[in-house]
């Protein structure tokens, strides 16, 4: 991969490279300049079919920029949208993304949600949830939506779920115990009150369960039970969606595991619907 640590924009990559660019490779140029998401997030076949070229001329046209190919410079483009769109101020100066980019930038972080449950990967997120006396849920702003899902789920599956609330945090940690669960959803750039209540329950000996983006989140460090999903940005505002989708596997893995204890809960919840009108008949 291109080692340099500076993040120089795509144009100027391009710019400098332009005395050894075929027309071919200015094509892709093109395609890349008018939308950059589609490297970002598309495949070398999604870039070759917008560029109407090949995919070999794909990979040249990424060694020409400095890359060892095609994946290194994916990377690196990434990396450098997430450098300068980290903010919704920054991002809303750029153009929104066309339907077609925000569903492939979609589709790859609903992939990353199943790879991050995959096999034996949802027990091990799920059980600690299923096993505590009762079970925290506190997010940053960007999964927000997971975490009320995750809550509203959870709290029909199970009984002694709580949402976290900044403005009654003190009153609400009181009652937590080392015999609880806590799962905690925070993405770039990292609430730093959410932090804060990760590592009071971290130090109250609650099981952490971290739904965040990689071994460098700092919640990743106060805890062994964590998965990794992407967040793309869609428009000037990060998707909750990624969240919202595991934290739905997370309520049926919970609900399976728990089994009649579950059925029981449920049944006796729609019997109470029913008692106090809950839904218009």
């Amino acid at each position: 991969m291109n080692t340099r640590r500076e993040h120089i924009p795509t144009s100027e990559l391009i710019a400098a490279a332009g005395d050894r660019l075929t027309p071919t490779d200015r094509v892709i140029a093109e395609a890349v300049l008018s939308e950059p998401t589609l490297l970002a997030f598309g495949t070398v076949t999604d870039l070759a079919d917008a560029a109407g070229t090949s995919r070999p001329s794909i990979v040249r046209f990424a060694t020409k920029l400095g890359f060892d190919g095609y994946s290194a410079l994916q990377e690196y483009i990434r990396e450098d949208l997430s450098h300068r769109l980290s903010r919704p101020s920054e991002r809303i100066r750029h153009d929104d993304p066309t339907h077609s980019t925000a569903r492939v930038a979609l589709e790859r972080a609903l992939s990353t949600v199943f790879e991050a449950t995959d096999g034996k990967q949802l027990a091990d997120l799920t059980s600690p949830i299923v096993a505590a006396d009762g079970v925290w849920i506190t997010s940053g702003e960007t999964s927000r939506a997971g975490a009320f899902a995750l809550h509203s789920g959870l709290s029909i599956v199970r009984p002694n779920v709580h949402m976290l609330r900044h403005h009654n945090l003190a009153t609400d940690l009181s009652g937590a115990s080392d015999r609880d669960a806590a799962v905690i959803f925070d993405f770039p750039r990292y609430r730093s009150q959410t932090m804060e209540t990760a590592s009071v329950l971290a130090e109250i000996g609650v099981h952490i369960v971290a739904i965040t983006d990689g071994p460098l989140s700092p919640l990743a460090s106060l805890t062994r039970t964590w998965c990794s999903i992407d967040i793309p940005a869609v428009g000037p505002l990060d998707s909750s969606v990624p969240a919202v989708a595991i934290a739905e596997l997370i309520v049926a893995a919970a609900a399976a595991q728990l089994h009649d204890t579950a059925r029981t809960r449920i049944d006796r919840i729609e019997s109470l619907w029913d008692e106090t009108g809950t839904f218009v008949r």
